[in-house]
């Protein structure tokens, strides 16, 4: 008997939308990253892109637990000597709250250009609307 693997054609893609008012920050992430690998189907492969896209919502009202809040800090570097930058968990709340989801879900999925192509399916917007209705999503169940 031989093993299934499905090429790209076969590939079916599904639309989800995720709200995430109330959600904790890493529940919501991992099952987000598992949407987007496609570990929630039958046909996964882990050498495919076999995930499906999900929209977030209201990213500006996910929480987290413990004292994250006032201790999480973000950091980028600048490519300058001297050049790193870190932010709190509440200054990127207030400026970019869509990269606290992207930078979660991101640190899931695997460091290469396989990732990369999934991290591309995600969509987050801060506030309800979404510009994605003409892909009629369905709600995915957290």
């Amino acid at each position: 008997m031989r093993t299934y693997v499905p090429k790209m054609g076969e590939v079916q893609r599904e639309w989800y939308v995720v709200d995430a008012t109330g959600q904790t920050l890493g529940r919501l992430a991992t099952r987000i990253a598992t949407v987007l690998r496609g570990k929630h189907k039958a046909q996964f492969t882990p050498s495919l892109d076999v995930g499906d896209f999900v929209i977030v919502i209201n990213a500006d009202k996910v929480q987290v637990t413990g004292r994250k809040r006032q201790q999480k800090n973000y950091y980028h570097h600048t490519g300058y000597m001297g050049g790193l930058r870190t932010m709190s968990f509440e200054g990127m709340m207030a400026t970019h709250p869509e990269r606290i989801i992207r930078f979660a879900v991101e640190g899931m999925l695997p460091h290469n250009r396989m990732g990369r192509a999934q991290l591309r399916k995600l969509k987050v917007y801060a506030g309800p609307d979404h510009p994605h209705q003409a892909q009629s999503p369905k709600a995915l169940e957290l």
